[in-house]
């Protein structure tokens, strides 16, 4: 992923901002609700691509998903925004993986970056049509706006909310400063997601630190983390292990993290540094991936 990189991480101030005065709250009144309170965990790359993960793949493996399931429980599934897959292309997909595993797919580029959300309701129920064929085996859903889409398309944004079906699960990314840095628009922004039970992406990359809200808007914590391959990466992530121990002792019972490296091939490692921070501060025990050298290594 290249969207914010930088030449001179070192420069970054990578510190967390604080939690949204509100997200305290919406964790508390998730929790209350919520019918099953047992915490769901969710580490993944965004791409298995051997070509792209270099160094992971034991020498020989034909059947890359597969081996990918194997040591991860979920994949942030971005070739879904590039175009419409197949129905048959779900299903060869959920029959790769095992039982648990969980794909979050990325909504296609003609809803988000081409139409622009116009008219959204007529591309939605194609979409949602492939992607749930994927069953118990989808996660959230994603919708990622492009950098130039401002808040005043508000009102597409609120057509493609009350037109996705409520039983599915779709959390969305704005990309444009002003839908946080304007307190009117990020404050109906965030209610709107609030009323519709839709998650609120956090994104943590280095040259946009403007859109770290840090605000959650309902018992989910969506986060795309990108990673600048530097020393700084592994500060980063003990910093987010702190956050999420804290935010799971107010009540979120739903972790969905996404590791991302401007150059792929060291996500895995970060993702494997992440899962064994992560296991013992929230109880869990997440697989651990190794790299084809075996072990959990860094990179610097």
């Amino acid at each position: 992923m290249k969207f914010g990189v930088v030449e001179q991480p070192e420069l970054i101030d990578f510190t967390l901002p604080p939690d949204h005065p509100d997200t305290k709250g919406v964790i508390e009144h998730a929790f209350a609700k919520a019918e099953n309170k047992e915490l769901q965990v969710f580490v993944g790359c965004a791409k298995w691509n051997k070509a792209e993960l270099k160094g992971f793949y034991p020498k020989g493996t034909k059947d890359e998903l597969g081996y990918y399931a194997s040591q991860f429980n979920s994949i942030e599934l971005n070739a879904t925004f590039y175009r419409l897959f197949p129905k048959e292309q779900f299903q060869k997909w959920y029959d790769k993986v095992p039982e648990g595993f969980k794909f979050f797919p990325k909504i296609t580029n003609m809803i988000s970056h081409r139409k622009r959300l116009i008219d959204s309701q007529d591309f939605i129920p194609e979409y949602v049509e492939h992607a749930t064929i994927l069953k118990e085996k989808l996660g959230t859903v994603f919708l990622q706006m492009h950098n130039n889409f401002q808040p005043k398309d508000f009102d597409r944004v609120d057509n493609f909310v009350n037109h996705w079906p409520e039983d599915l699960s779709i959390a969305l990314e704005f990309r444009h400063t002003d839908w946080f840095n304007n307190p009117d628009v990020a404050e109906r922004l965030y209610l709107l997601l609030e009323e519709h039970n839709m998650a609120n992406v956090l994104v943590d990359t280095a040259g946009r630190r403007d859109i770290m809200h840090m605000r959650l808007t309902n018992g989910e914590a969506f986060i795309r983390y990108v990673g600048a391959n530097h020393p700084s990466d592994y500060a980063r992530l003990d910093a987010w292990v702190e956050r999420l121990k804290y935010w799971v002792s107010l009540g979120l019972r739903k972790i969905h993290f996404f590791i991302h490296q401007n150059v792929e091939v060291e996500s895995t490692l970060l993702s494997a540094y992440f899962i064994d921070k992560l296991n013992p501060a929230l109880n869990i025990n997440l697989h651990i991936p190794h790299s084809a050298s075996g072990g959990v290594n860094t990179l610097f």
